[in-house]
């Protein structure tokens, strides 16, 4: 019994390292390579989508098309468009009116940087970018190339204690004028877009909205300042609709044909470490697609085809999301998109992890002494289950000594040494299979807990104390993984020591094989299984101290 309880201790720890890299490597083993070579330029009528509409009903405006508005003073600035607001530096390109580039003030490039991360950009190094526009029969966005849009100014900047910020852009051609206006929300991620498609000619105008985002298939920024040797995150497309919340579709799939849904209330996006980029329509049924051309991705949709008659104006929305994956903020764009944060199969376990560790933080204001303030409560809710567990350890420690004697009256016979050595364990009151549950139950624990610091942007670039500076990376020094060690070997020596010699020998090397695999592993997993190993141990050392008065006042008792 004892060798079983040893086998599935070591057992449990493999799979534990066994579930975490084929989860890696079930999301990103069959990733794109990364481009190492220049971006060589693409040509417009690549970007433009299919025509291909859904079926469904866009509200049209029946008043008679404001002419004022269409005979507008035209704008003759050129160059791209930089919006400034609490959470943004945002460049819209006129052409096509497409937002190029989009820094997020709120969070920083790197742990030693004071540039903000960006998120979307169109450079050399990497293509990202928000698209929309309007195609189909009387389009302005064609293959021939994208609309030119005018504008009223070249910088806006979101004053203190403004609430919102509109950007105009307007196009006008053959007495349709169509003005495409980007709204921003103080203390806001999400960004409305509009179309107001106003028809002052004498002909019926008709064409379709679409929504996507263009991306290469450069790595992830996000994962630059994580070390090399650290677990990349998913890094690719996904959808989600409200009868169906959360779907991934690798960069490898996108020319598959395996989305074609269509929604109301539906988002698509890009999915990167930390950070998510979405598109979901407002008031039309969007029909959702992906395609690839050469080394460039789209998602996105379309809308299905409206007409707009002669005096008549139509308005289309939709919602740009490109920030961090923020739980609360992401369930008010859209259901699902909340679940970018991506927790894998112990999600429950990791959403409750999270909403402790959030709970502490938020009263003590440090996520690395939330994550020992939860480790506490975590060794409290299964108090019951390691006193029983370590009590059991301790008592087999305890009558060690007899099992010997055993093992030499009756090592060769097998069966009659199992009958006296059940008979002891039932004298005792001992089960050797005790011993496993602490490790047993603390495995998935240990698991959410792993993909709550990876995946939760809360921790991104989060300090503890001295050398621990971003919770969510390896220790720079290797101190914490080497603490780890030292406890576990000590703790080892708290407990029953295997009558095998192969099997003490597998032990022996068992912290240096998890100091090993701990390396490499976020600071704060390593926190939390430190500590758990120090109140283990303290737990363990007192039980054990318990067990052996009790067996000197039996001990005494039996000779009196």
């Amino acid at each position: 019994m004892q060798k079983i309880f040893r086998v599935m201790i070591i057992i449990a720890m493999l799979i534990t390292a066994y579930l975490l890299i084929l989860a890696w490597r079930d999301d990103y083993a069959d990733a794109p390579a990364v481009d190492t070579v220049p971006k060589t330029a693409t040509s417009v009528g690549a970007d433009i989508p299919s025509t291909s509409g859904a079926a469904g009903d866009i509200p049209v405006q029946t008043l008679p098309v404001n002419t004022g508005a269409v005979a507008a003073t035209p704008a003759a600035n050129t160059g791209l468009i930089t919006v400034t607001t609490d959470r943004y530096d945002i460049k819209i390109n006129p052409e096509g009116g497409d937002i190029v580039y989009a820094a997020l003030k709120q969070y920083d490039a790197t742990l030693d940087s004071d540039k903000p991360f960006v998120l979307l950009e169109n450079n050399s190094n990497r293509v990202y970018v928000a698209q929309s526009g309007l195609i189909g029969q009387n389009g302005i966005d064609t293959a021939e190339g994208r609309a030119k849009y005018s504008h009223t100014a070249n910088n806006y900047v979101m004053e203190k204690g403004q609430q919102t910020l509109s950007v105009p852009l307007t196009y006008k051609k053959d007495g349709v004028t169509v003005t495409k206006t980007f709204t921003f929300t103080q203390d806001k991620y999400p960004i409305d877009i509009s179309y107001q498609i106003q028809n002052a000619s004498a002909n019926a105008w008709q064409g379709q909205m679409f929504a996507q985002l263009k991306r290469d298939d450069s790595k992830d920024p996000g994962m630059s300042d994580k070390g090399a040797l650290s677990m990349a995150t998913y890094l690719g497309g996904a959808w989600g609709t409200p009868d169906d919340p959360y779907n991934k579709l690798k960069f490898g799939k996108f020319n598959d044909g395996e989305l074609t849904t269509t929604s109301d209330k539906g988002w698509v996006g890009i999915v990167q470490h930390y950070f998510v980029s979405a598109w979901t329509p407002e008031n039309f049924t969007g029909k959702f697609f992906s395609r690839e051309t050469g080394d460039e991705y789209f998602i996105g949709f379309n809308s299905q085809p409206v007409n707009v008659a002669p005096n008549k104006q139509v308005t289309l929305n939709a919602t740009l999301y490109a920030g961090p994956k923020v739980q609360s903020e992401l369930k008010e764009v859209a259901v699902g998109l909340n679940q970018t944060v991506d927790y894998g199969l112990l999600w429950p376990i990791s959403k409750i992890l999270f909403a402790v560790l959030d709970g502490i933080h938020k009263v003590i204001g440090n996520w690395g002494w939330s994550i020992i303030l939860l480790t506490i409560l975590v060794k409290i809710a299964l108090m019951w289950f390691s006193n029983k567990s370590y009590y059991s350890m301790a008592k087999m420690r305890a009558i060690a000594p007899r099992l010997a004697v055993l093992k030499e009256e009756h090592g060769d016979d097998r069966m009659k040494m199992s009958q006296e050595m059940m008979a002891i364990y039932k004298e005792e009151k001992v089960n050797p299979m005790a011993g496993c549950l602490p490790i047993l139950m603390q495995m998935p624990i240990f698991l959410a807990l792993y993909w709550v610091l990876v995946e939760s942007v809360e921790l991104r670039h989060a300090p503890w104390i001295l050398w621990i500076q971003d919770l969510s990376a390896m220790d720079p020094w290797f101190i914490l993984p080497l603490l780890m060690g030292a406890s576990m070997f000590v703790q080892q020596q708290l407990n029953p020591q295997p009558a095998d010699p192969m099997q003490a020998k597998v032990m022996k090397f068992l912290p240096i094989i998890f100091t090993a695999f701990m390396l490499f592993f976020p600071a704060g997993l390593v926190l939390y299984w430190t500590v758990n190993n120090l109140f283990s141990m303290t737990q363990q050392y007192l039980i054990n101290r318990k067990v052996e008065e009790e067996q000197k006042r039996r001990t005494v008792k039996v000779l009196d």
